[in-house]
């Protein structure tokens, strides 16, 4: 008897074992199987740098505001283990097309240096449903729509809307992230008879999972992939996000 289906998506990588949005944690999601990898970018000093707070204090050894830094500056800190923040052209080099890349768009004006990154990817033979682009600033998103209609939209929510998923509906988003504190059935229902993929963030423990997979979401961010990629079948997930809406084999 197959597993049931639910797509692990490695959540910063694979930040419960390796400093997260690190290259160390983006190469222990892959090594542990993930098909799928979420990180978070800001743009500051004219690159895209892998990170998810708007501090360093939390992740590195330094201080202060992020967009405050300089490029060199960023570089010289210690993100754990002795890892340095990356650049997103150094994770894109590191998973070489190999797995989907869902990218959470951080802070102002990232949407269109990415935009530009990934067009230079795309043109260099990449497909373009490697790429997911998402986050919680949704007037981002509809900026990415502008410079790219063709890279799939991920829409991060926390919280219910009165009318369920109709916004990502409305932004010609791919899929609908929704936080695990909030998620029902009926906003499953709803985003599904859109059309949408539901994607559910930060999924761990055994129990949220076979919950989510009751609940029948598409894919949960982790940080520990293997306790998803143990439990769950992946489907035929190969390196783009279109894979993951194909009905797996019973």
């Amino acid at each position: 008897m197959l597993n049931p289906q639910l797509l692990c998506i490695g959540h910063r990588g694979a930040m419960g074992h390796a400093p997260e949005n690190t290259l160390r944690a983006i190469r222990t999601a892959l090594e542990l199987g993930a098909r799928c990898v979420e990180i978070d970018v800001y743009s500051v000093d004219g690159h895209l740098v892998v990170f998810h707070d708007d501090r360093l204090e939390r992740t590195t050894n330094g201080s202060g505001y992020l967009s405050e830094q300089s490029f060199e500056q960023l570089r010289a800190l210690d993100a754990g283990y002795g890892e340095r923040i990356p650049t997103l052209e150094e994770v894109c080099d590191a998973i070489d097309a190999k797995a989907c890349l869902n990218i959470e768009l951080k802070g102002p004006d990232t949407a269109a240096p990415v935009a530009a990154l990934l067009a230079k990817l795309i043109a260099a033979g990449w497909p373009s449903d490697t790429f997911l682009v998402s986050s919680f600033n949704h007037r981002s998103l509809q900026a990415m729509r502008q410079l790219n209609p063709d890279i799939l939209l991920g829409a991060l929510i926390c919280g219910l809307p009165v009318d369920d998923a109709r916004f990502a509906t409305e932004l010609g988003a791919f899929s609908v992230h929704a936080c695990l504190d909030f998620v029902d059935q009926r906003f499953v229902d709803d985003a599904h008879d859109r059309g949408l993929k539901v994607f559910v963030y930060t999924v761990d423990h055994p129990d949220d999972l076979a919950r989510m997979q009751r609940l029948g979401v598409d894919g949960v961010f982790s940080n520990f992939p293997e306790r998803v990629l143990t439990a769950y079948s992946q489907g035929g997930v190969t390196n783009t996000w279109t894979d993951t809406a194909a009905t797996p084999s019973i």
